[in-house]
């Protein structure tokens, strides 16, 4: 490829594609991210208990030491500077900027310049699990290719000593920030620290057996290299081994959701369009094996192949966490990716056009990207105008309107209910509480089966296997006596008695916020009108 440095391969190129993953995020006040309006409440609990104090009545909110306080943690100096909403949309575009950065940085060490095919991985910046809002997850992943790059850059430096001693506790970092991304660096360093210590180990073999041999010195050699990043199994330990820590593990080897999880890495609002650019992504890497001008690294491959092994055992649920693996499967794909590179003998023409292909393939779902996020926001900005109408301090419960179908689009307004507590400082029934998983847990006991999530989850009938309840037994059977106010948020119809004893109070279309009249009481349902059967 010789010694010039071609377009795609400069700083300033990293630095604009930077740049512009930053842009779908930019126009929404508050990123458009399926769970982050729930951790938004719990960040105003965290910051505001003191200036009300109501809030601990409702919520209980206690500091500890766990796997998972990426955001909760750095909203503390960014709040007071930026304010609480600034902050967070701040650290969620540093999220797929350092995306970027980290997947160039490391292709850029693997291959000795970053090759063309890798900007076909750029567009996972924006997977699945970032849209369903794990920000935590996503910001830990960030930060583990980042830190992978300077693993990797350090080791061409050969200064270890210096990378032993700053991975300590930049490893105990990354696990505080989610636990996730620790585990996937400690894969992504053990392989690449194979395919080094082996390469080390000079092979005379004639055999198979010989061959072997080193193989297994390289694998002991790597195990020993990567020590410094083993220290946060200490951390673990003491995490899961804590009094009163729930969450279960479980939904092992649920191979149909796998599959799943492998189609919709890109996942968005339009399944076509979002299934299509996937399958560019799986082209390209067929064009590894099939292709004569293309070919795998064997560093990164071996790292893909071990993430893939990682995404086969892990279980759906981990700690009371779903979607455990499903959160992998698009930086496996990301991996799997940016090994690849164009042979030696691919020409100077062919290798640039590679480049434009992908860099136009990145283009084309940021614009996407950047139109779905815009029509989130407006969705987000006509149902926020209720709270205008919720007083500081209301004890709300809110219901909103989902399907019994797993459709490929999402509302992303499950935990808008949060956004009354985090603005109005009002209650949000969608509060996750599951001790040792958050540091929020809720104590509303007067809100009985109405007190967290799920209860704001509401159908038109029972759907199977879910906890969510039909719109009129919601409505029939909270308790009135706890709460000030009902806003629904695009409920499914429902019969319009069950507003009896409400006030309204704000109307647009099917969204509405009520005043509880306490002095006249709820309507009362047969057995058959409050569960009505599935369909």
């Amino acid at each position: 490829m010789g010694d010039k440095l071609h377009w795609w391969q400069t700083r300033w190129f990293v630095a604009a594609m930077a740049a512009i993953a930053a842009i779908p995020l930019l126009w929404p006040t508050i990123p458009p991210l399926v769970d982050l309006p729930g951790h938004m409440g719990r960040y105003r609990v965290q910051l505001s208990a003191g200036d009300a104090p109501w809030l601990l009545d409702w919520y209980d909110f206690k500091w500890s030491l766990i796997g998972n306080l990426g955001f909760d943690l750095l909203i503390i100096p960014l709040a007071p500077i930026f304010g609480l909403e600034l902050a967070v949309k701040l650290l969620v575009i540093a999220i797929p900027v350092m995306i970027v950065t980290g997947l160039l940085w490391i292709a850029r060490e693997v291959h000795g310049r970053i090759p063309a095919t890798a900007l076909f991985a750029l567009p996972l910046a924006y997977s699945f699990p970032l849209h369903f809002g794990f920000v935590n997850f996503a910001l830990s992943m960030a930060l583990a290719l980042n830190m992978f790059g300077l693993w990797l850059w350090l080791a061409r430096q050969n200064r270890l000593a210096l990378r032993a001693v700053i991975f300590v506790p930049m490893s105990c970092a990354l696990w505080v920030c989610h636990a996730f991304g620790w585990g996937v660096l400690g894969v992504l360093a053990f392989s690449a620290e194979m395919i080094r210590q082996h390469d080390r180990i000079p092979d005379h073999a004639s055999g198979w057996g010989e061959r072997a041999r080193h193989w297994a010195a390289a694998w002991v050699r790597a195990g020993l290299g990567c020590l410094p990043l083993a220290v946060p199994m200490l951390l673990m330990v003491a995490w899961r081994s804590g009094a009163n820590v729930t969450g279960q593990t479980g939904d092992w080897f649920n191979v149909r959701a796998k599959i799943s999880w492998l189609t919709m890495p890109l996942r968005d609002r339009w399944q076509s369009f979002d299934i299509a650019s996937t399958a560019v992504l799986y082209l390209i890497l067929f064009k590894g094996f099939r292709d004569p001008n293309i070919e795998y690294s064997r560093n990164l491959a071996l790292s893909a192949i071990f993430l893939f092994a990682v995404f086969l055992v892990l279980p759906r649920i981990v700690f009371g966490s779903a979607y455990a693996d499903m959160r992998l499967a698009p930086f496996m794909l990301a991996i799997a990716l940016i090994g690849l590179r164009p042979r030696p003998g691919l020409s100077m023409r062919g290798t640039a056009t590679l480049a434009a292909l992908g860099l136009a393939f990145f283009g084309v779902r940021i614009a996407g990207s950047t139109a779905s996020f815009w029509l989130y926001s407006q969705s987000y900005d006509r149902e926020l105008q209720a709270l205008s109408h919720i007083p500081v301090g209301a004890k709300l419960v809110t219901f909103v309107g989902e399907t019994c179908h797993n459709e490929w689009f999402m509302s992303r307004l499950e935990h808008v209910p949060a956004l009354a507590l985090e603005r109005r400082m009002a209650y949000s029934n969608d509060q996750w509480s599951m001790a040792g998983a958050q540091l929020l847990t809720t104590r509303y006991r007067a809100a009985r089966r109405f007190r967290h999530d799920p209860s704001q989850i509401v159908t038109h009938v029972q759907c199977p296997r879910e906890w969510w309840r039909p719109i009129s037994r919601s409505l029939a059977l909270f308790p009135r006596d706890a709460f000030d106010y009902v806003w629904l948020i695009q409920p499914p119809p429902y019969d319009k008695k069950l507003e009896a004893g409400l006030i309204p109070v704000w109307r647009d279309g099917r969204s509405a916020v009520f005043r509880i009249d306490h002095n006249r009481p709820a309507v009362t349902l047969t057995r058959e009108e409050l569960t009505p059967p599935p369909r």
